[in-house]
């Protein structure tokens, strides 16, 4: 007798054994499925802890200094000033009725709020004191965090250099913000001012800054510093925010106060009683702060993303960032200059 087998039947099988194969062979077919699943999660995970391992020995200047844009988070200074990231950063305007910024193709002018409105009005300000208006040099970078070249601190947004060099009464044009220098306010070769360069211009602008309540510290040279206390007269209480330090006779660094809503933002304590104008700037002016020493001290290794705080991850993954272990460099700039 012949036996008409349906489709789904093979030689010597059963209809019932061939339902139960089917069922056998999809269940193993879903066996499959899963454990496919289970190798791509697996090695999207490590893929994934790969980049962030990266990142995590990547030094944070590379990090930070390929983020072209802010973080859009709501604004905070997070960190120390030498140890940190910025959230939530605004830009100075390159041109504003009393201010131009110099070297644009550094992407510098970034800060928190609080500190681009002090600038902006010190600005305005420092006209009635008969300064033509601010050449601005570096804030900090759009996320904050350590910077490719030239600065330890300006990391959290909080930091702002301006010039010593005043406003000329014309827009300059880029190529010339990235070509003009700040003028030394030194004798050459001394660590005194060359009056021949200094003015009570420069002097009441840098005392308009101090007077600020929002200023924590201005750093000067010590000669410059020397200046001010020689000229001050009886009003000497805003001199004690006026810091002697290495370099800054081309501009003063001015350094806020961590602003309200800034959870995280370490300050750095009250600077010491009084006008700093006596043994402490004596000490300055002599031969010991400028003598090398005999044993150079071993250079430190870069800060990686693992020193900052942990938020600074956050910033660096805001929307809008390359994610990590992808950080592109930031698009070609044509005014953009090594060194």
């Amino acid at each position: 007798m012949t036996v008409n087998r349906g489709a789904g039947e093979v030689c010597g099988e059963s209809p019932f054994d061939a339902i139960m194969r089917g069922k056998r062979s999809g269940s193993h077919i879903m066996r499959r499925l899963l454990t496919i699943l289970a190798v791509t999660s697996l090695a999207l995970s490590v893929s994934a802890f790969a980049g962030r391992t990266a990142a995590a020995q990547t030094p944070a200047k590379e990090l930070f200094g390929a983020m072209a844009e802010p973080a859009p988070l709501a604004a905070r200074a997070i960190g120390s000033y030498a140890k940190g990231c910025l959230a939530g950063g605004v830009a100075l305007p390159i041109n504003g009725p009393a201010w131009q910024v110099m070297r644009l193709s550094r992407n510098r002018n970034w800060g928190h709020p609080k500190l681009v409105g002090l600038l902006e009005r010190i600005a305005v300000g420092a006209q009635s004191e008969g300064w033509p208006g601010l050449l601005v040099g570096d804030l900090a970078q759009p996320r904050g965090g350590p910077m490719t070249s030239g600065h330890a601190s300006h990391q959290i947004g909080l930091d702002a250099d301006i010039w010593l060099t005043p406003m000329p009464n014309r827009t300059l044009i880029p190529e010339e913000r990235e070509t003009i220098s700040a003028v030394s306010m030194l004798k050459d070769g001394t660590r005194q001012v060359d009056p021949a360069r200094w003015s009570d211009a420069h002097a009441r602008l840098i005392r308009l800054a101090a007077r600020q309540p929002e200023v924590d510290r201005i750093f000067v040279h010590p000669g410059i510093k020397q200046e001010l206390c020689r000229t001050a007269g009886n009003d000497r209480a805003w001199l004690r925010k006026v810091r002697p330090w290495w370099g800054h006779h081309y501009h003063f660094h001015v350094r806020i106060d961590c602003p309200g809503g800034s959870a995280g933002c370490t300050p750095q304590g009250a600077p010491p009683a009084g006008d700093g104008c006596g043994e402490e700037l004596a000490w300055w002016l002599s031969d010991e702060p400028w003598t090398p020493s005999d044993t150079p001290a071993k250079p430190k290794p870069p800060l990686t993303l693992t020193d900052l705080p942990r938020e600074c991850r956050m910033v660096l993954d805001a929307r809008g960032a390359p994610v990590f272990g992808v950080h592109p460099a930031p698009p070609p700039n044509p005014l953009r200059r090594s060194g």
